[in-house]
């Protein structure tokens, strides 16, 4: 029998939340109509049925060629999105930061007032551009420009390019900001201050965030497909139709060994800055 010191003192604060969190997701669970039963392999139900024609994948000569244009456009709409997503994030992320603020290179780390007001409305446009997600900016572009890769580019490098700056200014403000404030009392310009007193100690951890982030854009392509921004989200979406389980299960492979590659550059480019 355990005596009264040698018990867990967090035992009922544990317990206590985890009751809480029980009390505050079943009332959720409900609400969604979430049955999992339905995702039981059953052959008397859909779902069973479903995905029984999954196997064997598709592999004729026809529908491997469309699989691989639909694969190119594919990287091809992630890849440009995130270009034009950087044309925008990195000058905002450098306005939202304060790595590169005089006053704070002159006052110890604090900048002033007016610095700040200046930052805050660039900070603004970052919140706005990545609240809304790139399903929606897609629906927006599909009917502004009309169906195709077009509008899932658009839609990627409006978003991201909120995520990046937001994540960009914070890794520049995280980062050790004295090499630069020093370059800057000197009279170097914040371009220079930036090259080689913050840029030298952040690269890596912004490659290993862009990669990561090419990654999404990827996934992103693929689902904003479904709303005919093309690619391998719309090849999906129209295999799913025609109830063509095997062209659906060889979709998911290359989608998966998309994945697969852009996680292996991530740690290629991580081993080689590291």
């Amino acid at each position: 029998m355990l005596r009264a010191d040698s018990r867990d003192p967090a035992a009922w604060p544990r317990l206590l939340l985890t009751v809480l969190a029980i009390a505050v997701l079943w009332p959720g669970i409900q609400l969604s109509e979430l049955n999992l039963g339905v995702l039981l392999p059953d052959s008397q139900n859909e779902m069973g049925r479903f995905v029984a024609q999954f196997w064997p994948p598709a592999h004729d000569e026809d529908f491997l060629q469309l699989l691989f244009k639909a694969t190119l456009q594919t990287l091809a709409i992630a890849t440009a999105g995130m270009a034009l997503a950087l044309l925008l994030a990195v000058p905002a992320s450098l306005l939202a930061s304060r790595a590169l603020s005089l006053s704070a290179a002159s006052r110890g780390g604090v900048p002033s007032r007016f610095g700040r007001l200046l930052r805050w409305p660039v900070r603004g446009l970052l919140i706005f551009l990545r609240s809304v997600p790139e399903i929606v900016w897609a629906l927006l572009f599909v009917r502004a420009v009309g169906l195709g890769p077009a509008a899932g580019v658009l839609a990627i490098a409006i978003t991201y390019s909120g995520m990046l700056g937001k994540v960009y200014a914070e890794i520049f403000e995280s980062t050790d900001q004295r090499p630069a404030h020093a370059l800057l009392q000197s009279g170097s310009g914040r371009l220079a201050s930036f090259a080689y007193g913050i840029l030298p100690n952040v690269a890596g951890e912004l490659l290993s965030y862009t990669v990561y982030r090419w990654e999404c854009a990827i996934r992103a392509s693929v689902v904003m497909g479904f709303v005919g921004a093309g690619g391998l989200g719309q090849q999906i979406d129209l295999s799913i139709r025609m109830f063509a389980g095997g062209e659906v299960a060889s979709i998911l492979l290359t989608f998966l060994l998309l994945v697969l590659v852009a996680d292996q550059l991530s740690r290629l480019l991580r081993w080689r800055l590291a």
